[in-house]
Formats: structure tokens, sequence, C-alpha cells
């Protein structure tokens, strides 16, 4: 088992995860979080730190779509090991359905 990052980290991507994290599995994209699937310790930390709940373990129903989402983007992105700015309209996103075709693919800032 590993954790994946969801869809509902698009646009949100609020990075509380990243803190807590014992081994640095975080990827960053512009506009969203992975995990590398194969670096993560499935230890869970990570899970309730997320406001917008976008993390699970890849065995909760839905979450297997995203587990090749999150072994693609982490091999393409920066490691993230401190926690940025969250996007300032965050808030706003959280939560909405449909934010899947918003992925930017473009590595994050690092």
């Amino acid at each position: 088992m590993t954790y994946v990052v969801t869809e509902n980290c698009i646009k949100c991507k609020f990075m509380d995860c990243v803190e807590v994290c014992p081994v640095d599995c975080f990827y960053e994209g512009e506009n969203m979080l992975v995990i590398h699937p194969d670096e993560c310790i499935d230890c869970g930390v990570c899970e309730p730190e997320c406001p917008a709940e976008a993390i699970l373990p890849d065995t909760e129903d839905g979450a297997e779509k995203f587990l090749e989402l999150n072994r693609e983007y982490s091999e393409k992105w920066p490691n993230i090991t401190e926690k940025g700015e969250q996007p300032a309209d965050a808030e706003e996103w959280n939560g909405k359905e449909g934010k899947l075709e918003m992925l930017s693919t473009n590595p994050g800032e690092g």
C-alpha cells in the first residue's frame, strides 16, 4: 500500500502534508502535489494533515486511478521538502468537483 494525492489537491495545494513526511516523498506541480509511490513508507502521517482531504491510501475506492498519476508526475516534477505558499484562492477551490481537467502538468517552482 501507498498513499496518493487525489483530485481535490488541484488548485488547493495546501502543502501541510509536506512538513510531516518523514521520507520527503512529495513532488510539486504548478497546481498540485503528488506522492512518489515507491518512496512512500505507508506511515499515514500526511493523510490527517491535508485540509482538503486529498490524500488517501491507494486501497480506498477511487484512489487507484490516482496511483498512476502520482507515479508519472513524481518522476517529472521537483521534490519538495518544505511547505510553500498555498494559492491565494485555495479555499475557494476546496471541494469543487471536476478539477482533474484543470491539472497543470508543469513542474512547480520547488
